[in-house]
């Protein structure tokens, strides 16, 4: 009977294969190396998918990146005559000139009277920026942001305020570009005296622009320096005398 029965089942197997071709394993063991190679699969996609996602975000980054150093916070205050930005590479600097005619550049850094920038985002070679100006025949000012001390009274105000002043007379400086190293705050102060001063803006005017190019509403208070002395008291049409 055993013998028989062997005979059915092998000549059943035989009927039911195809010929060349071995049937697959029916064994638990199969099975589970089926599944895992299917689990391996999946795996595999999905890293794939990921890495995929990580690098096309970095190109988006890096690209993002780079548009945003050439141009940092590039922005005209008054048409064809005064400009504001952050620091901007040197071909930032180039592409300002050809588009506005930018004649000078006032730098508001106190840290970096001179600063070392990058020529372009992807080029990590430095130009001072005294000698970039030179180099695309601009005239270069640089102006230290200063604080009084809080218990002077008026009408003393920051020695900054009338250096910018001078500058901001001179009619053949003009188109300028003022900037810091963010372009926010010293640039957003110094910005605000000209409002002021040649635009006729009421204090609360200069103030509110002062937040909305981001200075920010928990700093732009009376409680900083610099806007209380360089914006919240700043009174028209005063030229002091400098300090000697």
């Amino acid at each position: 009977m055993v013998q028989i029965k062997l005979f059915l089942s092998r000549s059943a197997l035989s009927r039911n294969s195809t010929p060349g071709i071995v049937p697959p394993l029916r064994t638990s063991g199969g099975r589970r190396v089926l599944e895992t190679g299917k689990r391996l699969q999946r795996a595999g996609g999905a890293l794939l998918a990921v890495l995929l996602v990580l690098l096309l975000s970095g190109g988006l980054y890096g690209f993002y990146r780079s548009v945003w150093e050439h141009g940092k916070r590039l922005r005209e205050v008054v048409p064809g005559k005064l400009y504001r930005s952050g620091q901007l590479t040197v071909d930032g600097f180039r592409d300002a000139v050809e588009r506005y005619g930018i004649k000078s550049v006032v730098n508001l850094q106190d840290e970096f009277p001179d600063p070392r920038i990058r020529n372009g985002y992807l080029n990590k070679s430095e130009t001072g920026e005294q000698e970039m100006c030179r180099q695309l025949g601009l005239r270069y000012f640089h102006v230290m942001p200063d604080l009084i001390p809080p218990d002077r009274p008026r009408p003393h105000r920051p020695k900054a305020v009338d250096d910018m002043l001078s500058l901001y007379d001179r009619e053949d400086l003009y188109p300028m570009l003022v900037h810091c190293k963010a372009g926010l705050h010293r640039t957003g102060v110094l910005l605000a005296v000209f409002r002021m001063e040649y635009q006729n803006w009421p204090r609360e005017e200069a103030y509110r622009e002062l937040k909305a190019h981001g200075f920010g509403d928990s700093a732009c208070t009376e409680a900083n320096l610099y806007v209380s002395q360089y914006v919240l008291d700043y009174v028209p049409g005063k030229r002091l005398p400098k300090e000697k």
